[in-house]
């Protein structure tokens, strides 16, 4: 690791800081008689009761911050504005939030992602372990794993500051739990909650849930030494209904192109309705997927704090906190799939031609109706260990030492893996088809006579896919600050520190999948009395459309399932134990990031003439090597499974595996300079600049190729990461103007704009970067098309299967049809070499943001009532081009998460009675340049959402309060879209959630 360049970046920080401490020492002080009142510190805890003391708390430290600071704080001990933190900062200007079932989970600020914003706990930096498909890579914060009981604040830096741990471009948000030196005497509260959850689908119960908080904080021995306690426990039982096209749409293609998948040229267009023109834009969907998730959450948190101060210049800190997280699902699903032959369909006007309906007849053959079950689990824990001392050796020099040792990992919590999915269909389809003109698409289908309707009788085990993610990150962190405080001076004080942080990561995925999605033995072998039928349409009422979409669906016992695919003649999927899951992570991802920093913040106070005013200049410096061990493993072969599934071998064999190891290093100054004024009283006028920077994501950085198993017939995709990768560079501006009028009562308006290089793009290049062949297109493929005079994939299989060297594949069955399935083999110098597009993570774009930001917060004298209103706008310059496809260009590069976003909140407080009424809106916004299965320039879209959520709470009598609180009362739903709201990816409805209990607090 760099020893050396790692002792001169040090070395030159130290002399910088030693040369600017002197250069402030030996200032000349220019002291006034009368100076501006004192700065508080903005991460000190304040001891609130009530919502108007909260806000009251709030407004302070954003008053009394050097730069642009916004900030929570509790209401009380043991109650915080929200039941969840990310739902109380979208509350927030700026701020807004990713829902994971029904929930606050990630949070955006200033148009940047999760991935853009540094999470702190006490100072420190938080590791993330944030599970996804696939090996994880995000270092984005779940702040569903937290519960708000035990947090005392939590405070936003939207600027830039030396003194702050790097990290976040968006922003650095440190959340503050108690410490019982900060409110001496013995306090504590205990609340519970009954939790009704009206999201749960049909496939579950719905039921009354419990959820506990207690919160203990004492000081004893004169108020020399404390204790504080924190602990919850939340169980939930939630669900969600979505409708997507799961496996994305095919496409964008010109009106002019033609190829498979692509709507029939003239003259053999004759079922078309207003067929789109050359240059139109349209997508045809691959698949169109109906599910129901029913999830059971067990969340566990446990906080504590030991405080000493032998001295009142010592105080040592103690801490530890730990959270669990434990989500188990149970999902049901119905989806059609495409092999775009015998298709219908009508368009739009174009250059976007909005889809109507597609339809496809299978005929006589006739093509599967799949219905598929699915188990998840998985166990999230964060552990951190951590030791502050802070000694004031004189009245103006003091020092704060801080070690702190954390962990975060999620991994599966079931013994069929973080994600398992079994398929059966009913093979006896004959025509579908489905309407895009209402919020979800509608469904209908058609069977092979005689039949009329869907049949536990003919249903047929498919495929199966048990995946197992992981992913742990433990960080390592020491921090070693002075500050010196100076008596008659324009400087006031110096501050300045160095910290060393070692962050270790292990990324790792493992697949045990089997392709037979032509079915395994037959429909005798799989008891009728397994199914259920269950309503389908009435869990999506709150979209139009689903009145007239497929009614029902049939839902199958799990777990008698998967006791039946451990025996014949379903192939002993699961070994005859019922563990399903591989543990053998063939993609198994290592990354150590060490890095060591300094910074040093001068800090001065003088007069413009007579307004008060102030500079807070510093600079940081930021040194880090990266190192990545990676897992590459080669497939041996490919087969094609079923008329459009193909397949590589050998992707599940450890004998494949090959390791590399891959490095890189960067180092920058980060300068900020943080200016205010006063021109008049109770009103501040801020310019800030700083530079700040965010790593690049686990995904990016970590070395080695993967391979998707599944591959088309225009071949495989992959991804190989990029330890050499920059991290995100941001130059910031920001103004602010803020007028606090009274007590707890302010009007504030702000312009930010952000200069952002080294976004990370997609350098795709197509490879063969492995021996193996395709039997698409290869002399068996070419022989079948010319002997049929047709490329349908059935008829050409069959002709394969009944005419080609039987070495070269294996026959497993037939289906309803007669038809052999089975499995064709590439065979080497015969088919064609396969072809992969491999996605590789390059520096190669830049982008400028601008922004405003207005708020104002007025309580409405004694009256108890209350308003906040705040308003965000966002603009980037890099937008994605809708009508672009991938045909006519490089993959397009555009910044996501820009929106404009509102929240209005009404709030009374008085009298014992304390009520919030809270309206966050957010408007539409792009997530994804790619498609739900990978494809370039296929955006995603989420639509404007707004939430509706109260809260209630009344005090009985001294200390016992019982309160009520919603969550998205009106019911809203969510959608996803692509390049009009015709192109649906997905549409989501979940429901409200109430919450009714009762506190104690002392």
């Amino acid at each position: 690791m760099r020893q050396d360049n790692t002792f001169r970046g040090l070395k030159a920080s130290i002399v910088l800081l030693g040369s600017v401490s002197a250069l402030a020492i030996a200032m000349p002080a220019y002291a006034q008689d009368d100076v501006s009142a004192e700065v508080t510190d903005d991460e000190d805890v304040v001891v609130a009761r009530g919502i108007r003391q909260s806000l009251e708390a709030s407004s302070d430290i954003k008053r009394n911050s050097r730069g642009v600071v916004d900030a929570i704080t509790a209401e009380d001990i043991g109650k915080f504005p929200d039941t969840n933190l990310a739902e109380s900062l979208q509350r927030i200007s700026g701020v807004s939030i990713s829902r994971s079932l029904g929930e606050g989970s990630r949070v955006t600020v200033r148009g940047f992602g999760p991935d853009f914003n540094l999470v702190l706990l006490n100072g420190r930096q938080m590791p993330s372990a944030y599970l996804e498909g696939g090996a994880p890579s995000s270092r984005s914060f779940d702040f569903g794993n937290l519960a708000s009981e035990g947090i005392a604040g939590v405070t936003v830096y939207k600027t830039g500051r030396a003194s702050v741990p790097t990290g976040g471009i968006g922003s650095t948000l440190n959340i503050k739990t108690a410490r019982p030196l900060d409110a001496p005497g013995m306090r504590y509260s205990i609340g519970a909650k009954a939790v009704f959850d009206d999201s749960v689908t049909s496939i579950g119960d719905k039921k009354v849930t419990p959820e506990y908080s207690a919160i203990f904080s004492n000081t004893f021995a004169d108020e020399r030494v404390g204790v504080a306690l924190a602990g919850s426990f939340q169980e939930r039982e939630s669900g969600v209904a979505q409708v997507g096209t799961t496996s994305g749409w095919r496409g964008a293609y010109l009106g002019s192109e033609n190829n498979w998948g692509t709507l029939p040229q003239p003259p053999a267009d004759t079922q078309i309705t207003n067929r789109p023109g050359p240059n139109d834009v349209y997508s045809v969907p691959q698949n169109v997927n109906y599910q129901l998730a029913n999830y059971n959450r067990e969340r566990i948190n446990g906080q504590l704090a030991l405080q000493f101060r032998p001295v009142d210049t010592f105080t040592a800190t103690l801490d530890y906190f730990y959270s669990q997280n434990k989500i188990q699902a149970e999902k049901a699903d119905l989806s059609v799939w495409y092999n775009h032959g015998d298709t219908t369909s009508a368009w739009g006007d174009g250059p976007i031609s909005d889809i109507i309906f597609y339809n496809e007849d299978f005929g006589d053959g006739g093509s599967d109706l799949s219905m598929g079950g699915g188990r998840d689990g998985s166990i999230s824990e964060n552990r951190s260990l951590g030791f502050n001392a802070i000694w004031e050796l004189t009245d103006r020099l003091s020092l704060e030492f801080d070690a702190h040792s954390s962990s975060a990992e999620s991994g599966q919590d079931s013994p069929y893996g973080t994600s398992a999915s079994v398929g059966t269909a009913d093979f006896q389809l004959r025509t579908q088809g489905v309407n895009f003109e209402n919020d979800i698409p509608v469904l209908t289908v058609g069977f092979q006579d005689p039949f009329t309707d869907i049949d536990p009788a003919r249903m047929i085990v498919t495929g199966n896919v048990f995946s197992n993610s992981f992913i742990r990150t433990e960080i390592d962190q020491y921090q070693l600050t002075a500050s010196y405080d100076f008596d008659s001076s324009v400087v006031k004080s110096v501050d300045f520190g160095v910290a060393s942080t070692t962050n270790e990561v292990r990324s790792a995925f493992a697949n045990a999948q089997r392709d037979t999605w032509g079915g395994v033995a037959t429909v005798d072998a799989l008891p009728d009395d397994i199914f259920r039928r269950v309503d389908l349409a009435g869990n999506f009422d709150q979209f139009s459309g689903h009145s007239m979409t497929q009614q029902d669906f049939l839902v199958y016992d799990f777990d008698r399932l998967i006791q039946l695919l451990d025996t014949d003649p379903f192939g002993n999927v699961c070994g005859g134990d019922g563990i399903c899951r591989s543990d053998n992570f063939l993609i198994d991802r290592r990354i150590e990031e060490e890095s060591l920093s300094a910074f040093i913040d001068i800090e001065t106070e003088f007069y413009l003439g007579e307004m008060p005013a102030a500079v807070v200049a510093g600079v940081r410096y930021e040194q880090t090597d990266v190192s990545s061990p990676a897992q590459v493993t080669v497939p041996t072969a490919t087969q094609w499974v079923a008329p459009n599934e193909f397949g590589l071998i050998g992707l599940d064999n450890p004998n494949n595996v090959q390791t590399q190891t891959f490095s890189g290093e960067y180092d920058y100054w980060l300068p900020a300079i943080d200016f205010q004024v006063e021109p008049m009283e109770n009103v501040k006028l801020r310019a800030s600049y700083s530079r700040t920077m965010t790593r690049p994501g686990y995904g990016d950085i970590a070395g080695g190729l993967s391979v998707e198993q599944i591959f088309r017939v225009n071949g495989g995709t992959g991804t190989n990461g990029n330890t050499a990768l920059k991290p995100f560079l941001s130059d910031n501006i920001d103004l602010s103007a803020e007028w606090y009028y009274k007590e707890g009562s302010y009007v504030s308006a702000g312009f930010f704009r952000k200069e952002v290089e080294n976004f990370i793009g997609s350098g795709v290049m197509t490879q063969t970067p492995f021996d193996v062949y395709t039997p698409y297109q290869g002399q068996r493929y070419n022989d079948a098309v010319a002997a049929l005079g047709t490329d349908d994939a059935v008829q050409v299989r069959q002709w394969i299967f009944e005419n080609a060297d039987p070495s070269t594949f294996e026959i497993t069955g037939t289906d309803t049809s007669g038809n052999f399935t089975g499995n064709i083999f590439g065979v080497p110098g015969e088919d064609p070499l396969l072809t992969f597009d491999i996605a590789t993570p390059v520096n190669q774009e830049s982008a400028t943001l601008d922004g405003w930001e207005f708020a104002v917060q007025h309580i409405f004298g004694d009256t108890g009532f209350g308003a906040i209103a705040n308003y965000t706008i966002v603009n980037g310059d890099v937008g994605f081009e809708d009508e672009q496809v991938p045909s006519s260009g490089d993959p397009q590069f555009a910044v996501t998460g820009l929106s404009d976003s509102y929240n209005l909140i009404g709030f009374y407080d008085k009298n014992g009675l304390q009520a919030r009424l809270a309206y966050n809106w957010r408007d539409k916004h792009l997530i994804s340049t790619t498609g739900v299965s990978g494809t370039a320039n296929n955006p995603q879209y989420v639509e404007d959402y707004g939430q509706l959520d109260f809260n209630v709470s009344y005090e009985v009598r001294d200390g016992w309060s019982v309160f009520v609180e919603g969550i998205n009362v009106t019911d809203e739903t969510s959608r996803v879209v692509g390049r009009t709201p015709a192109y649906l990816n997905f549409a989501t409805q979940t429901g409200a959630r109430y919450n009714f209990g009762v506190r104690f607090t002392h």
